[in-house]
């Protein structure tokens, strides 16, 4: 039989002093302690109890003893506990109203395991009819919109068919005309009118001005109406690239709406203005349009081609205290000179005065 106890050899002792052997075997036995019992009497190292910490209020369990707290998630360290109050906040925040929405740790991307008490059947109905109520909302409101602008192009179209044609002609018109025909055609009028006021027929003209301005110049009456240099430009080196300059403003969405809703309007005031001699209603307002835009787009080009000859002779100055005292403070008001040499950036917004611009360009011409 095996045992965990050393085997001792009895030693051979002279006869006659038993006493004085048995004293000496027992000296000799080593005391030896079994190596299971030596590990049970070795007492266990107690585990010190692991502090909490909430990653969402950053409270000890110190500071609330009686918190419920919940470890949602797979993290290890500081976010593994939170409390159970703060996490519902948290989750509340996330889900926006929404409560079968899925959250996730935002640490370890575990999804958190949310378990909703039961309301009852009906509490459930009404739950599940606001939530499809939330999704046909949307729809709801574009198809609402949608049909607003419908109807009202269709009333500004039958409008403007009674504004250019007369009242009692384009009343006949429609009543004779089919509903859906009126249903289709009146909403394309306030279309045709934006698409047509998108249509810059004026930067056309200009570009084509621009470049064939030395040929122009063989035509003295287009001289005088059009703003066109007759200064010969150098071929090489060109000191004002055309490129460089833009002669077109960029769209403006409210401007080309309301100008093209307001166009058949203006059309009608011009042509009963100025064409009172044509009879026909329809033909009157034509030629007021016609002659409307005509005048407006040769106004538009007179004005951004003097905004192109300005460009094209604006010049920057050195900056010197001659150039200072001459151009600069005498255009601007004692309060908010620059005196020579101040830091780039006080007053600057001063510089684009229209005084001191025109000083310039005059002053260097």
């Amino acid at each position: 039989m095996l045992t965990d106890e050393p085997e001792v050899r009895p030693t051979s002792q002279p006869a006659g002093n038993g006493q004085g052997s048995g004293q000496a075997i027992a000296d000799e036995i080593p005391a030896v302690v079994p190596a299971v019992d030596r590990q049970l009497a070795t007492p266990a190292p107690q585990e010190e109890p692991e502090e909490r910490y909430c990653w969402v209020c950053f409270a000890t369990e110190e500071d609330d003893k009686f918190a419920p707290w919940v470890q949602p998630c797979n993290c290890r360290g500081a976010t593994k506990w939170v409390h159970q109050s703060c996490l519902k906040r948290w989750i509340d925040e996330k889900q926006k109203g929404n409560p079968y929405k899925s959250i996730s740790c935002p640490q370890c991307q575990t999804r958190y395991i949310i378990i909703l008490p039961s309301m009852g059947s009906f509490a459930f109905l009404l739950e599940r009819l606001d939530i499809i109520a939330k999704q046909l909302s949307p729809g709801m409101a574009a198809g609402a919109i949608v049909c607003s602008v419908y109807w009202t192009a269709i009333t500004f179209g039958a409008v403007t068919v009674l504004q250019t044609t007369g009242f009692e002609r384009g009343l006949s018109m429609m009543e004779q005309a089919e509903p859906i025909a009126l249903l289709l055609c009146l909403p394309t009028i306030p279309v045709a009118l934006v698409i047509g006021r998108m249509f810059r027929w004026e930067d056309i003209v200009l570009r084509f001005l621009q470049n064939r301005q030395f040929d122009i110049r063989k035509y003295p009456v287009i001289s005088l109406m059009l703003p066109v240099s007759n200064e010969p430009s150098p071929n090489y080196p060109e000191p004002y690239p055309n490129s460089t300059i833009s002669t077109s403003e960029p769209l403006s969405v409210t401007r080309i709406f309301c100008g093209a809703l307001l166009l058949p309007t203006v059309s009608t005031i011009v042509g009963k203005i100025f064409f009172k001699s044509v009879k026909n209603d329809l033909h009157r307002t034509l030629l007021g349009g016609f002659a409307f835009v005509v005048v407006k787009g040769m106004l538009k080009i007179y004005f951004h081609q003097k905004k192109h000859n300005r460009a094209k002779q604006r010049q920057i100055l050195d900056y010197t205290p001659e150039n200072v005292r001459k151009y600069w403070m005498r255009s601007q008001p004692p309060e908010t000179n620059e005196r020579p040499g101040q830091p780039h950036g006080q007053g600057q917004g001063m510089m684009q005065q229209p005084a001191m611009e025109e000083n310039v360009v005059n002053g260097a011409g």
